[in-house]
């Protein structure tokens, strides 16, 4: 692709990255949850699942999928059916360890979680095919190619930015160490958030045909 091209993408991409979106909610809540390293697994878990939407966009999978409102239905329910688990899971087990370090939770265990969050999640899809194809160039031989790459630019820029805060997520925790009580209720609300994420996706609708 162009040059020209290239630099409105990268403009864009960095622009959508720092915006707070509903990755960058879960993985803060992840961290409040489990610790650092459960928030680092999760957003490794994430980046997986964002490029497992990266190949199926290239390849026309997504399209597929997001032309269908049998599938995005499965797909959606899936996802918001194992959010609202998750998240009430979490809940449940802060209400019931609040002494438990933080670390407890698995990084292994919220690694795969993470991947099958972003993975079932068919609002990614509809992003990547929304936002992808207005910077590729139409005179190279290979569009796929290049929205894979693209697509793979955008889940690290949007890693990076979930590092940074999950970061910022961990120093909280770190600071209320010394408040147990204090700690067992941000994980409970953090339990509920994930819960909540997962209503909203129940209600996302299909992105209507262009």
């Amino acid at each position: 692709m162009n040059g020209t091209n290239f630099q409105f993408f990268l403009a864009a991409a960095l622009i959508i990255a720092a915006v707070p979106g509903p990755g960058i909610f879960y993985v803060a809540a992840r961290t409040l949850s489990g610790g650092r390293r459960a928030g680092i697994a999760s957003i490794s878990g994430t980046a997986i699942g964002g490029l497992v939407h990266v190949v199926a966009g290239g390849i026309g999978v997504s399209a597929i999928i997001l032309a269908s409102a049998q599938l995005f239905a499965a797909l959606k329910f899936a996802g918001a059916l194992y959010l609202v688990w998750l998240g009430f899971r979490t809940f449940r087990e802060a209400g019931r360890l609040p002494e438990q370090p933080i670390e407890s939770a698995g990084a292994k265990r919220a690694f795969v979680e993470g991947i099958m969050v972003e993975a079932f999640n068919p609002k990614t899809a509809a992003f990547f095919l929304a936002f992808i194809p207005q910077f590729l160039d139409p005179a190279a031989p290979d569009p796929a190619l290049q929205f894979m790459a693209l697509g793979l630019i955008s889940v690290a820029l949007n890693t990076f930015a979930d590092v940074i805060v999950v970061m910022m997520a961990s120093k909280a925790c770190s600071s209320l160490a010394r408040k147990p009580y204090l700690l067992q209720r941000l994980r409970q609300g953090s339990g509920l958030f994930i819960a909540g994420l997962g209503v909203s996706l129940a209600l996302a609708r299909r992105p209507a045909a262009s």
